[in-house]
């Protein structure tokens, strides 16, 4: 059962341009094993945060260097989460996101859906 969907859209010249001004930013919303991406990688992550947080209905409990987006060895992103972020997952029944990230033309994208199972599968009414 969807839980929810989130898009966020980046135009990639702005980002850069405001992580130029605040350099702290990449320490606020990227965890460590992300600063070290190209600007185009790290905005399509930034994407992919926003989009979590819209799929999740909201912000709270959410913390952006507990939300890390990692590869398989495909290719293919999907979340590491730490924290509260992973409590609040699991507290809103989600039990699987699927992540698509794409970057080009100077924009970047993410989308994501959550996923959980359907109410009574788990002894809900």
């Amino acid at each position: 059962m969807i839980i929810g969907t989130g898009i966020d859209l980046v135009d990639i010249p702005r980002f850069e341009r405001t992580v130029s001004r605040t350099p702290r930013l990449m320490e606020r919303l990227f965890a460590p094993s992300e600063r070290t991406l190209k600007l185009a990688s790290l905005a399509a992550r930034y994407a992919a945060k926003e989009a979590l947080i819209k799929a999740l209905g909201g912000s709270d409990g959410v913390h952006w260097t507990e939300i890390e987006i990692a590869s398989e060895e495909s290719g293919k992103p999907h979340f590491r989460l730490s924290g509260t972020t992973a409590a609040v997952v699991e507290q809103r029944g989600i039990t699987h996101l699927h992540l698509t990230m794409s970057h080009d033309a100077g924009l970047a994208t993410a989308f994501v859906v959550a996923e959980g199972a359907p109410r009574g599968a788990e002894g809900e009414a």
